[in-house]
């Protein structure tokens, strides 16, 4: 199936040597993957790991390091041997690649994410392979678990991804963890990400990598709920990223959601910063969730921060303290306190189409 848009992420332990730094036997066996892919006509995305990987050992340190400076500092020297690697092995083939360093920014403000989507589709139609990293070096908050899990996601779900695989070391989701629990049983097919399933992925990462099994059930749920499927697997075979393409190896594909959201509300729910929130009772919840209503003045119940109109906040409900969704308001805190002072409080706070449960 040609023409067909895949991301493939390869996280940090399927880059590296037992003792942590970057295996150049590795990286040559994914492009040449890649490759393939690429002359059967395949539009692709890479996200990797391995800056830390890449450029701890160049800097005297004896294991990859710890502290949150020494890790930006390692990462400032490994992006540009990580790219370097990618890139020559690329060329080989006559295949251009081009080095993306995001961060969670770019994806929050919606112009750096509207001009974040346009240049990679450039990158895209021009059958260049964009290779996209968290910038480690001034990401100090994206130093942490599930970094590039999530940020996989985030760009498939952004240029609206055929496929997102995510290959790490283990072969899919287990009702419990395989190295420890022989009873543990594989499952191949996800149609719900559920909370159960989050208590059943109590996180298989390696000491190399920085992700768990918990962080890419996150990340498949970003994805899918944007109408990406997402296939995990082992990245331990040689042909693993061409299998995964069609699920010949064993993996577990979570299906996308068929109501799947447009990129706006996708931006909404998933990356847009709310600074303030809101307490709304029963019937606004119930109105909202199950009606499709917009939420009016009268059903807020607290507030708590400060906004301006045409800002994002947080919406919480007031029977269960959860929160149920984001929404860009129509009013200032001002405006909205002095509404609410009145006897009569009207107006809409919310409007429908500025709002996505969550």
């Amino acid at each position: 199936m040609k023409d067909k848009l895949i991301v493939f992420k390869v996280g940090t332990s399927s880059l590296t040597q037992k003792n942590g730094s970057l295996d150049r036997i590795k990286i040559a066996r994914i492009t040449n993957q890649l490759a393939q892919l690429h002359q059967q006509g395949y539009q692709l995305v890479l996200v990797t790991s391995g800056s830390i990987a890449a450029g701890f050992r160049r800097l005297g340190f004896d294991k990859r390091p710890t502290k949150i400076a020494e890790k930006q500092a390692s990462a400032a020297v490994g992006q540009g041997l990580l790219i370097e690697e990618y890139t020559q092995n690329l060329m080989k083939d006559g295949i251009v690649s081009a080095q993306v360093l995001l961060t969670q920014d770019d994806f929050a403000d919606a112009r750096r994410y509207q001009n974040a989507s346009q240049a990679l589709q450039v990158l895209l139609h021009q059958n260049a392979i964009p290779i996209i990293n968290e910038n480690d070096t001034i990401a100090i908050e994206e130093i942490k678990v599930g970094d590039n899990d999530t940020l996989s996601a985030q760009v498939a779900s952004l240029l609206k991804a055929d496929l997102l695989v995510l290959l790490t070391d283990v072969d899919g989701l287990y009702t419990a963890n395989p190295n420890t629990d022989p009873n543990a049983k594989h499952l191949a097919e996800i149609a719900e990400i559920s909370d159960e399933l989050f208590a059943m992925a109590a996180g298989a990462g390696s000491s190399n990598g920085t992700g768990g099994m918990t962080t890419k059930l996150q990340a498949a749920q970003i994805a899918t709920k944007s109408g990406v499927p997402v296939f995990i697997c082992s990245s331990k075979e040689d042909t693993a990223l061409l299998q995964a393409v069609t699920q010949r190896n064993k993996g577990t594909l979570f299906l996308a959601d068929r109501q799947a959201m447009n990129q706006r509300k996708q931006w909404l729910a998933f990356y847009a910063r709310t600074e303030a929130s809101v307490e709304i009772d029963r019937g606004a919840e119930e109105a909202m969730l199950n009606k499709g209503r917009s939420l009016l003045v009268a059903g807020i119940k607290a507030i708590e921060g400060t906004f301006q109109s045409g800002d994002i906040v947080s919406v919480y409900s007031q029977e269960t303290h959860r929160m149920i969704g984001k929404g860009r308001v129509k009013l200032s805190l001002e405006e909205l306190e002095q509404k609410l002072s009145t006897e009569k409080a009207e107006g809409i706070f919310i409007h429908r189409n500025d709002w996505v449960s969550l």
